[in-house]
């Protein structure tokens, strides 16, 4: 009786909506994030969705942290905010309490749908995803999922029962659910990064100069593990003249980087984060950095060289799974956290030094991995459901 109820409500509210807006009129509500790599395929799509039409309208969920309420502000799309919390790895009164956040979410977020109208829900993930997915369930609102990882979440293994869709950005992922639900996309990736794909080639290869430029990214809070591994490393460093360093550290050891690179007159770009990761792409000849399933994609799209060092206490080991896939087909290199030393990290930058030819031949088996049609696929998908009927009736949103 209580769906029968919530499915009197969509179609009433729902429907009227349209008829005050006009058929051209779509909107869709992102759910999730808290991280760069939920949050960045989501406004991928979000900017495809835009760019279809100047009516279509989107509206992010999830926890609204300072990370994604800056990087939203920036992307110029409004957030709303639902109390949730995760629950793996917690204790046990931690769990208790985040299990009694979710009934609080829920509530917040048929709040939000009911206001907002949208034809369709998109969950990229994280446990902020969770509510507004359950909320749009009872409100008959179609529901897609889209899933980073190789590994799928926990988030998302719980509720692809309520998808119609399941997004994955590799092909061995489509497997593991159901056929009739999951297409192999890919994972979309920021504008700025396809633009390096169609520039590539037009300037002078840098593998062709002199100098290799090497970039060390550790994700926005940096990577302390290799930031340190590298400044054990630089006295073992061969060629130092021949060598460029860009190194994003994250804001607790930039200050400590910045005076190593001084103390050994390296050549070297230090910074906390960088707003423009598209240019640092740009420059790199080699990238060292963790293998979050963004990152992966924004590299093979991008056509560049890394050697990956997973943060080993990822969710189900999925940095190293994601690298995996590309190290098996000679697109990557991968070095488990536990392997990386000073000694084996300065001589894989020492050999890269010598071997351009390798890195370019790296580069091209990693671009074979991109999928920059990514975005454009999915927005495809999203808006053909969004026009199904069911039984010949009315839209059903």
């Amino acid at each position: 009786m209580q769906r029968a109820n919530w499915s009197q409500l969509n179609c009433c509210t729902l429907c009227a909506a349209v008829e005050r807006t006009g058929t051209g009129t779509r909107r869709v509500v992102i759910a999730g994030g808290g991280t760069g790599g939920h949050l960045f395929p989501g406004i991928a799509i979000a900017r495809e969705f835009s760019a279809r039409s100047p009516e279509n309208q989107v509206l992010f969920v999830s926890t609204a942290n300072d990370f994604e309420r800056s990087v939203l502000a920036g992307a110029g799309y409004p957030l709303r905010r639902i109390l949730v919390e995760g629950i793996k790895g917690k204790g046990l009164f931690k769990k208790c309490k985040s299990l009694a956040l979710i009934p609080v979410g829920v509530a917040q977020s048929l709040a939000i749908l009911i206001d907002f109208k949208p034809h369709l829900v998109l969950g990229v993930g994280s446990y902020a995803a969770g509510p507004v997915v359950m909320a749009a369930r009872l409100l008959g609102i179609k529901v897609v999922l889209h899933e980073q990882n190789i590994l799928p979440g926990i988030t998302n293994r719980a509720l692809v029962r309520f998808a119609r869709r399941i997004y994955v950005s590799f092909e061995q992922t489509a497997g593991r659910f159901d056929e009739r639900k999951a297409l192999f996309t890919g994972n979309p990736v920021r504008k700025e990064i396809l633009h390096l794909m169609s520039e590539a080639g037009k300037d002078e290869p840098q593998h062709n100069r002199r100098q290799l430029t090497l970039l060390i990214a550790g994700g926005s809070q940096g990577a302390h593990f290799i930031n340190i591994t590298m400044l054990e490393a630089l006295p073992l460093l061969i060629e130092k003249e021949h060598l460029r360093i860009i190194h994003q550290t994250g804001a607790a050891d930039e200050s400590q980087v910045k005076e190593a690179y001084r103390a050994k007159g390296l050549n070297a770009l230090v910074q906390a984060f960088f707003n423009d990761m598209d240019r640092q792409y740009r420059d790199a000849d080699l990238v060292v950095c963790r293998a979050g399933a963004t990152t992966v994609a924004e590299l093979t799209v991008a056509g560049k060289a890394v050697i990956f060092v997973p943060f080993p206490f990822a969710a189900d080991n999925h940095q190293s799974l994601n690298a995996r896939a590309l190290e098996s087909a000679g697109a990557a290199e991968l070095i488990e956290q536990k392997d990386l030393t000073a000694a084996r990290l300065a001589e894989r930058i020492n050999y890269y030094v010598s071997n351009r030819a390798e890195l370019r031949e790296m580069a091209q088996r990693a671009r074979a991995f991109g999928k920059p049609e990514a975005a454009r696929v999915i927005v495809d998908d999203m808006i053909e459901l969004m026009a199904m009927r069911k039984n010949g009736g009315n839209p059903v949103f």
